[in-house]
């Protein structure tokens, strides 16, 4: 999985991507609170995610999946979505579970391109992967079987802000 933000440029590629917020096939979903492995990068690289390469920078965290699969988020993306697990402290190496938040899912019936908004690199996503849009706008893409594995039918009683009007799954 890999999840990718808006920038100017990022936006003008959005506009290919399907809107989830009014398509009636997407559904809301939340992930599970599973934890996952993170380290925070020691110097500028490349992480290869199941959906292509991703550049990260240093002190971004580089997240390990239940699969086995890794993502970059960039730091403050992440310290302000996720979780330490005891015994780690916010913005060390260790465990980390997502806060909870509702996102819009959708499964793919054609090859997306989807564009990471904070670098120039852009996600694949193949008919079957799921295209997946947050709370905050951003977007990602996952394989159907690690979707299935870490995200849920969100409870019909959570209506974030930016989702509010949507019709649960």
């Amino acid at each position: 999985m890999a999840q990718s933000g808006a920038t100017a440029e990022g936006r003008d590629r959005l506009s290919e991507l399907p809107d989830l917020t009014t398509n009636p096939r997407a559904q809301r979903v939340v992930k599970r609170p599973i934890p996952v492995q993170v380290a925070f990068a020691q110097h500028d690289g490349m992480c290869e995610t199941l959906e292509g390469p991703v550049r990260f920078r240093t002190g971004d965290a580089l997240l390990t999946g239940v699969h086995g699969e890794h993502w970059p988020v960039r730091r403050d993306l992440f310290l302000a979505s996720y979780t330490p697990e005891p015994p780690t402290e916010a913005g060390q190496d260790g465990l980390y579970r997502k806060s909870p938040s509702v996102a819009l899912a959708l499964q793919l019936d054609r090859d997306t391109r989807v564009p990471v908004g904070w670098q120039p690199d852009a996600l694949h996503g193949h008919p079957g992967d799921w295209l997946l849009r947050y709370e905050d706008g951003s977007h990602g893409v996952m394989q159907d079987a690690i979707f299935r594995a870490t995200y849920e039918a969100a409870p019909t009683n959570t209506a974030p802000t930016s989702l509010t009007g949507l019709s649960g799954p």
